[in-house]
C-alpha cells in the first residue's frame, strides 16, 4: 500500500539543506559523516515527508505546511453570521472553564539546601492520591455515572412518577424495588474498589524516610516531605519525591537506580553525585554552607533536565551544572549504597505522577448500542401512547391518560435489563478466573468483559510483554570464521592458549621491563592467526561498553567492610553486571564465559581477570556514549602493563559500515544475522600513539568548552578518529520472546485485530523485535516515519498507518502511548486493546478502551491499573477469542431477550386496551407482574450466559469466527427488528388466542394468556440456546415447577376450579403451540439453507 504513495519534497527546503552542507569547511565536509548519513537518511526513510531536522534551519519553512497557514479572514458581520457565534461561544465556554478550574502556572524554582521554609510559592503536598472520589462527592458521583445513561434515568422517572395517585397504576415496590437493588449494587462495589484504593494510597503515602535537619536525622512520613527537605534513602527503598542528587554512601560518587516503574526499563541507571556536596568530609556540612539549586519548570519528559548548583559561600562561587545523570526521580528504587537528595518537585508536579493519566469509567459499546436501543423503544412507546389517546378521541383529561398508558406500557423498557446484564458480566468475570487454561488471571473491572470480543487493535508494549528482556549471546563473526552457541567452547580454548603464550613470553623476557613491554607489544602484529583474532575480538567485547559489576557481599557488617573484601578477590558467586542495556551485559557475561572477566570499574579505570587468573588493569582515557543518532559507542584505553593506547568502537552495522575498512562480508552477514532475528553490533578498533592521542584530546577539550554549536564541533573531533579502523568482529544477540508469543500475535492477526508494538527503545532493537516476533513478516516492506509526520500530519499519517498490516512506534514516553492509543479511537472509532507490564504503560491501560496487565519483571503497576491482568502474553489468546467471544454474544442474546420479554406483554396490554374501549387499565396487576420479571422466568433467561455456540477449542482453532464480531451483527437494529416482530406477532397471538376462547368470565382471560405466555417465554429461551448445559434444564423445570405451585396461591387472579379442567389445558397449549411453532419452523429452515458459519464448524 505504502510503495505507491506519490512522494513530494519540498523543493524549498531541500535546497536551504544543500546550501546548508556545502557551507561546511571542506577539511570537515571531507567523510563528513555526522551530517551525511543523516542526509542520506533523511533521503532513505521519507515516504512521506521529511524528517523533523529540516525544520530547525529556517522558521519560514513552516509555510509549506498545508496546516501551518495561516488564513486572515475578515471580522465583520459576514463572519458572524458564517460561523463566528459559534466561536466566541467557545471561547467564553473555554474561558469560564479555565477560571473554574485555576489550574496554577508550573515555574522554574530556586531550592536552597535544607531550607524550605525559603520556597518563594507553596508547592503541592508529596501525597499520592488515586481516588476517584472523596467522602462529599461518592453519592453524588455514583449516581451520576448510574443516571447519565438514559434506561437508568427513565426507571427513575417512572418509579417516582408512582408517587402520584392519579398516575398509580400498580405497587409501588415493583418498580422501586429493581432499581434500588441495581444502584445498590452499584455502590456497593465502587465503595469496595475506592476503599481498596483508598488503603493502596494510605499504604504509600506512610512510608517513613530519613530527613536531615541541623539537629540530625528525623523520621519523616513520605505525604510530609516538601520542597527543600534533604532526605536520606536506603537501598532498595523507594524514592519519594523528585530530587538532584547531593551525597552517596559509595566511594565512587555515583549510585544505581532501579527504574521499571516509570520508564518500563528493567536495566540499572548509573546516576552521578554533584561533585562539590559529594566531596564535603562530612554528611552535616550539607547544612554548613550556604548553597542553592536552581530547577526547570517541572516538565513530562522523563529523559531531560536542566538545572544549576551554586554554591554561594566559597570564594569565587562555585557553579555546576546539572543534567538527568544528577537526578532521582520518584517511583524509582535506589539499588546500590545510600543516598542523600535535595527535594525539588512534590506530589502532581513530580515526573511519575504528570506522566500518569487520571483513571476514566470505562464504558462497554455494547451497553453504549444497549442505550440507544433503549431510546428507540422508547419513542415507540410514546407513538403507541399518543396513538392509544388519539383512538380514544382525547376524550376528559387526555394528557393524564396519556401519561398512564405511557406508565402502562413502560415494561416496553424492561427494568431487570440492567439487574441481568450486571448479573451476566459478573458471572462471566467469574468464569474467566476460574478458567483453569489461563491461571491466576483476575477481572478487575466487571463492567466491560464483552469489550474483550469486540476488539480491533490491540497496542501492545515490547520489554517484558513480547519479550522476555534476557539478552543471550548467540554468535561471533570474524569475516571467514563463525562462532554458534555449539562451538563457544573453542573460543575459551584459543583464550586459554593466547593468554597462556603471552605470559610464557613475558616471563621469559622479564630481564627488564622495557623490553617485555616492546615485545607484547608487537608480538599480535606478527601474523593474524585466527588464535590472535580472536582474542583481539574478545578483548575489544570486554572492554568496549558502559558495563560495572557490583558485588553483593553477605559477610561485611558496613560498606567499609564489604568494600575492602570485595577488592581483595573479586569473587565470582556475589558478582552481578549493571549497564543501562541488557545487551551490553550480555555481551559482558559471555567474554566472562569464554575466560575474561570484567572484575572491576570506576569512573577512570577498569580491571579483567584472565583465563590463569591474572588482573589486567586499562585506565579509561575517554568514553563517547551510545545515542540514538550516532548509533555506536566509543572508548580510549591505556593498558597498564604495556602503555599501548587503543581506541575501539561498537555500533550498528549502519553507522559502523562507512568507519572500518573495506571489506566484502559485513553487509551480507549483517543480514543473515538479522533474519535469524538477532540484534547485531559491529567491534572496530584503533591504535593511537601518544603524539595522536595528545592532539586528539587537545582538540576534544578545546570543542567541548566552545558555546556555540557544541554538539557539532565535538561530533567533528570524534569524527576524526573514526577513520580506516580495524574491523575485528560481528557479534549477534538473541532478545527471548514469551513463550508462545509468535503462534499468539498469528492468531490475533487471523482474528482480524490489527497489532501496534509501541516501546520505548530504540528503532533498531524495536524492528528487530518485530520480525523475531513475527509482528512483521520477513518478506513485508518496513517504512519509517519521522516525528514530524504525528506534529503536522496527523489526520493523514494516521489513516495510513490504519491501513498497515502492523505498526511499531519506538521511543514514546509512557503519555505519548496514551495519545497514539487516544488518536486512534478518535480517527477510527473502534475497540481498542492496551497491553504492557510496567509502570511506563500504565497511561496506555488506563487510555483504551479495555487494559490488559501483565505481572511480570517489572512490577504490579501495570497488573493493578488494569482491567484484566494475566501472568503470560499467551493467555491473551484465550481470553479473546473465547472468553471475549461468548461474554459479547450471550451478553447480546441476553439483552435482546430480556427486551422481546418486555416487548411481549406490552403488545398484549396494547390489544387489552384497544379491545376494552382504550381503557387504560393494566391486564396484569401486582404479583403477576412482579413474579412475570422475577421467578416464572429470570432462571431460564440468566442461564443464557451459559450459552456458547461452538466449543472452546473450535474457537481458537478458529480464530477467524473473532472477525465477524467486530461487525457487531449479534446486536443491531436489524437482530432488534426481528425481536420486535417476534414479540409483536407472539403477543398478538397470546392476546386475541385468549380472547377468542375464553369462556363466560374475564378471569379466564387472564388465566388462559397468563399461562400461555409463560410456557411461550419458557420455549423460546430453548428456541434461542445454541448448546445445553444441565444448568439450562434445571432452569426451565425448575420455573415451571415454580408456576404450577404458585398457582394454588393465586385465587384473586385466578379461578382455581377453571384451571385444573383439560378445557384450560388444550386452549392454553393450541395458544402457545400457534405462537412458537411458526418460529421453530423458520429456525430449522434458516439452519438448512442458510447456515451460520459456526455451524459449519459444529457438524
Amino acid at each position: 500500500m505504502a510503495d505507491h504513495i506519490p512522494l513530494h519534497p519540498v523543493p524549498r527546503s531541500t535546497q536551504r539543506r544543500a546550501a546548508y552542507y556545502t557551507s561546511i569547511p571542506a577539511a570537515q565536509r571531507h567523510n563528513s559523516r555526522y551530517q551525511v548519513e543523516d542526509e542520506s537518511s533523511y533521503l532513505d526513510e521519507m515516504p512521506l515527508m521529511m524528517s523533523e531536522e529540516g525544520f530547525e534551519n529556517d522558521e519560514s519553512d513552516y509555510h509549506t505546511l498545508p496546516r501551518a497557514r495561516v488564513s486572515h479572514r475578515k471580522r465583520g458581520l459576514e463572519w458572524f453570521i458564517c460561523g463566528g457565534w459559534k466561536f466566541l461561544c467557545a471561547s467564553c465556554c473555554d474561558w469560564l472553564i479555565n477560571i473554574c478550574r485555576r489550574k496554577k502556572e508550573l515555574k522554574a524554582r530556586t531550592v536552597w539546601l535544607g531550607c524550605p521554609e525559603k520556597c518563594e510559592e507553596k508547592y503541592p503536598r508529596n501525597a499520592i492520591k488515586n481516588q476517584k472520589y472523596n467522602f462529599f462527592t461518592f453519592i453524588p458521583g455514583v449516581l451520576y455515572e448510574q443516571f447519565k445513561f438514559f434506561l437508568n434515568l427513565y426507571f427513575l422517572v417512572v418509579s417516582c412518577s408512582q408517587f402520584v395517585p392519579a398516575l398509580k397504576i400498580g405497587y409501588l415496590y415493583t418498580y422501586w424495588a429493581p432499581l434500588g437493588f441495581v444502584l445498590a449494587v452499584t455502590m456497593v462495589r465502587e465503595a469496595v474498589d475506592e476503599f481498596r484504593r483508598y488503603q493502596r494510597d494510605k499504604e504509600m503515602n506512610s512510608q517513613f524516610y530519613s530527613k536531615l535537619t541541623v539537629r540530625g536525622k528525623v523520621q519523616v512520613k513520605s505525604s510530609d516531605i516538601q520542597v527543600g527537605d534533604l532526605i536520606i534513602v536506603e537501598k532498595n527503598q523507594r524514592i519519594p519525591s523528585d530530587m538532584v542528587f547531593l551525597r552517596t554512601s559509595e566511594k565512587t560518587g555515583s549510585c544505581f537506580i532501579r527504574t521499571d516503574q516509570l520508564d518500563g526499563e528493567t536495566d540499572w541507571k548509573l546516576k552521578v553525585a554533584v561533585s562539590c556536596t559529594q566531596r564535603l568530609p562530612a554528611l552535616g556540612d550539607l547544612f554548613s554552607i550556604s548553597a542553592y539549586v536552581y530547577a526547570q519548570k517541572p516538565q513530562l519528559d522523563i529523559h531531560s533536565f536542566e538545572g544549576t548548583f551554586t554554591r554561594e559561600d566559597s570564594d569565587p562561587s562555585v557553579h555546576e551544572s546539572l543534567s538527568i545523570e544528577n537526578t532521582l526521580w520518584a517511583s524509582t528504587v535506589v539499588a546500590s549504597g545510600t543516598v542523600i537528595g535535595v527535594v525539588i518537585y512534590t506530589g502532581k508536579e513530580t515526573r511519575s505522577v504528570m506522566n500518569t493519566s487520571n483513571p476514566k469509567n470505562k464504558v462497554g459499546l455494547l451497553d453504549l448500542e444497549l442505550n440507544q436501543l433503549t431510546k428507540a423503544l422508547f419513542l415507540a412507546l410514546v407513538a403507541l401512547s399518543i396513538v392509544m389517546v388519539t383512538l380514544q378521541g382525547f376524550v376528559g383529561p387526555w394528557y393524564r391518560n396519556l401519561f398512564r398508558f405511557l406508565l402502562l406500557f413502560s415494561y416496553i423498557i424492561p427494568i431487570s435489563l440492567r439487574v441481568n446484564l450486571d448479573m451476566g458480566k459478573a458471572a462471566y468475570g467469574w468464569m474467566i478466573m476460574k478458567d483453569d487454561n489461563i491461571p491466576g488471571t483476575v477481572v478487575r473491572t466487571s463492567t466491560i468483559p464483552e469489550e474483550l470480543g469486540r476488539l480491533v487493535y490491540l497496542l501492545t508494549d515490547k520489554t517484558g510483554t513480547l519479550t522476555q528482556n534476557e539478552m543471550i549471546f548467540k554468535r561471533l563473526h570474524l569475516g571467514t570464521v563463525s562462532y554458534g552457541t555449539d562451538t563457544m567452547d573453542e573460543i575459551q580454548n584459543h583464550i586459554i592458549s593466547s593468554y597462556s603464550q603471552m605470559y610464557s613470553q613475558s616471563s621469559g623476557n622479564s630481564t627488564s621491563s622495557t623490553p617485555s613491554r616492546k615485545v607484547q607489544s608487537s608480538a599480535p602484529k606478527v601474523r593474524k592467526t585466527v588464535s590472535s583474532r580472536i582474542h583481539e575480538a574478545v578483548k575489544a567485547i570486554a572492554l568496549c561498553h558502559n558495563v560495572t559489576p557490583v558485588y553483593e557481599s553477605h559477610a561485611g557488617v558496613n560498606g567499609e567492610t564489604e568494600y575492602a573484601e570485595v577488592d581483595q578477590n573479586f569473587s565470582d558467586e556475589n558478582r552481578t553486571y549493571q549497564a543501562s542495556s541488557p545487551d551490553e551485559v550480555a555481551l559482558v557475561q559471555w567474554t566472562e564465559s569464554v575466560g575474561l572477566t570484567l572484575v572491576n570499574r570506576d569512573l577512570t579505570s577498569m580491571q579483567l581477570k584472565s583465563p590463569g587468573g591474572q588482573i589486567l588493569t586499562y585506565y579509561i582515557l575517554q568514553v563517547f556514549p551510545f545515542t540514538s543518532e550516532s548509533k555506536r559507542m566509543g572508548i580510549i584505553v591505556r593498558d597498564e602493563s604495556t602503555g599501548e593506547i587503543t581506541f575501539y568502537m561498537k555500533g550498528a552495522d549502519v553507522a559502523m559500515s562507512t568507519i572500518v575498512q573495506y571489506n566484502d562480508w559485513l553487509e551480507e552477514e549483517c543480514g543473515n544475522m538479522a533474519r535469524e532475528g538477532l540484534r547485531t553490533l559491529v567491534v572496530a578498533k584503533k591504535s593511537l600513539t601518544e603524539e595522536q592521542h595528545q592532539d586528539f584530546e587537545n582538540r576534544y577539550n578545546q570543542a567541548k568548552l566552545s558555546i556555540h554549536d557544541r554538539a557539532l564541533k565535538v561530533a567533528a573531533v570524534v569524527e576524526s578518529l573514526e577513520r580506516e579502523m580495524e574491523l575485528l568482529c560481528l557479534t549477534g544477540v538473541e532478545d527471548q520472546l514469551q513463550a508462545d508469543v509468535r503462534p499468539t500475535l498469528e492468531m490475533l492477526r487471523n482474528a482480524g485485530i490489527k497489532i501496534w508494538m509501541l516501546t520505548g527503545d530504540k528503532l533498531e532493537t524495536a524492528t528487530c523485535i518485530a520480525k523475531s516476533s513475527h509482528l512483521v513478516s520477513r518478506t513485508q516492506d518496513i517504512h519509517i516515519f519521522r516525528p514530524v509526520c504525528l506534529k503536522y500530519y496527523e489526520h493523514e499519517f494516521v489513516e495510513l498507518a490504519c491501513q498497515c498490516p502492523a505498526v511499531v512506534c519506538c521511543r514514546c514516553s509512557p503519555t505519548q502511548k496514551a495519545h497514539i492509543v487516544k488518536l486512534l479511537q478518535h480517527h477510527t472509532g473502534k475497540r481498542t486493546c492496551a497491553i504492557g507490564d510496567g509502570g511506563n504503560d500504565v497511561s496506555m491501560i488506563q487510555a483504551a478502551d479495555c487494559g490488559i496487565g501483565i505481572e511480570g519483571k517489572e512490577g504490579k503497576q501495570a497488573s493493578l491499573a488494569a482491567d484484566f491482568s494475566i501472568t503470560q502474553f499467551k493467555h491473551i489468546g484465550r481470553l479473546l477469542m473465547v472468553h471475549g467471544r461468548n461474554s459479547y454474544k450471550r451478553s447480546a442474546a441476553l439483552g435482546q431477550f430480556v427486551m422481546h420479554r418486555g416487548l411481549i406483554i406490552s403488545t398484549m396490554q396494547a390489544v387489552f386496551s384497544s379491545v376494552f374501549y382504550f381503557a387504560s387499565i393494566p391486564l396484569y396487576q401486582g404479583f403477576l407482574m412482579v413474579g412475570y420479571a422475577t421467578i416464572y422466568t429470570m432462571f431460564p433467561v440468566f442461564s443464557l450466559v451459559l450459552d456458547q455456540d461452538v466449543k472452546p477449542e473450535m474457537a481458537l482453532l478458529y480464530p477467524e469466527l473473532y472477525k465477524d464480531l467486530t461487525k457487531g451483527r449479534s446486536l443491531s437494529f436489524k437482530t432488534f427488528l426481528i425481536w420486535v416482530l417476534i414479540s409483536i406477532y407472539q403477543g398478538g397471538i397470546l392476546m386475541y388466542g385468549a380472547l377468542l376462547l375464553f369462556e363466560s368470565e374475564f378471569v379466564h382471560v387472564v388465566a388462559i394468556s397468563f399461562t400461555a405466555l409463560i410456557l411461550t417465554e419458557l420455549l423460546m429461551v430453548a428456541l434461542t440456546i445454541r448448546t445445553w448445559h444441565w444448568l439450562m434444564v434445571v432452569a426451565e423445570f425448575f420455573s415451571l415447577g415454580c408456576y404450577v405451585a404458585s398457582l394454588a396461591f393465586l385465587n384473586e387472579y385466578f379461578d382455581v376450579a377453571f384451571i385444573t379442567t383439560v378445557t384450560f389445558l388444550w386452549k392454553v397449549s393450541a395458544i402457545t403451540v400457534v405462537s412458537c411453532l411458526p418460529l421453530y419452523i423458520l429456525k430449522y429452515l434458516k439452519r438448512k439453507f442458510s447456515p451460520p458459519s459456526y455451524s459449519k464448524l459444529t457438524s
